[in-house]
């Protein structure tokens, strides 16, 4: 008998549970923006040169680099805003000459994180030796932030949309049930010189514009409806 009536308790609960109606939300998606001018950059450059010896051309990076290294150091640059990203030695084949040449790369990444030294460092890389300018990027010291007062900014755009629609429906929306984030950060292209043309500039001239740097969050809201 006691199995009889536990079954019968499940089987109601059962049947209670699957009648129970989903509760009625509102889901919308918020934006937050946040603007900055940015304050870091990070530069990429190499080192490359060709030819018949690999010995030699891996002595002649090798003095490059150095020269790099201690014209960096001159600057005020702390060692752990350098670092070397790859060094490759490729072999080739000509088939015109049916002989070998070979290629010496090395590739060093600088984050500068005062844009004042921007055109005296980019002139005393290329005057050092550094033949190829590979990427540019901007960035800012306040990231972290910057994408907190994005990420409120977009859960307030999501609760100010959801109370819009329940307006017009003489409803109220009550607290939210879930949050999920999304986030696009859009960093400033800079424009450059040629590396000849660098080399020729003085350190009066600008030749990079950082712009405006802009930090994107998109987060899902849904809200109770009432």
């Amino acid at each position: 008998m006691k199995k009889i009536c536990t079954l019968l308790i499940l089987f109601t609960t059962l049947i209670m549970t699957g009648q129970t109606k989903p509760e009625a939300t509102v889901d919308v998606t918020g934006e937050g923006i946040v603007y900055v001018v940015p304050d870091e950059v990070n530069i990429t450059v190499r080192v490359e040169n060709t030819g018949k010896n690999p010995k030699e051309l891996k002595q002649e990076n090798d003095r490059v680099v150095n020269s790099v290294f201690a014209f960096i150091k001159s600057m005020g640059i702390d060692n752990k805003y350098v670092k070397t990203e790859y060094i490759q030695l490729n072999k080739n084949y000509e088939y015109n000459t049916k002989t070998y040449t070979y290629a010496a790369n090395q590739s060093i990444s600088i984050k500068l994180k005062d844009l004042s030294k921007y055109e005296s460092l980019m002139n005393g890389l290329l005057e050092t030796g550094i033949n190829r300018i590979d990427g540019i990027s901007f960035e800012s010291s306040k990231k972290a932030s910057l994408e907190s007062e994005a990420r409120k900014k977009a859960v307030a755009n999501a609760k100010m949309k959801a109370e819009e629609y329940a307006s017009v429906l003489n409803q109220s929306i009550g607290k939210a049930v879930s949050i999920s984030e999304f986030q696009a950060s859009t960093f400033p292209q800079p424009m450059y010189k040629s590396a000849m043309m660098a080399q020729e500039s003085s350190g009066d001239q600008q030749t990079i514009a950082p712009g405006e740097m802009e930090i994107r969050l998109t987060v899902n809201v849904s809200f109770l409806l009432n």
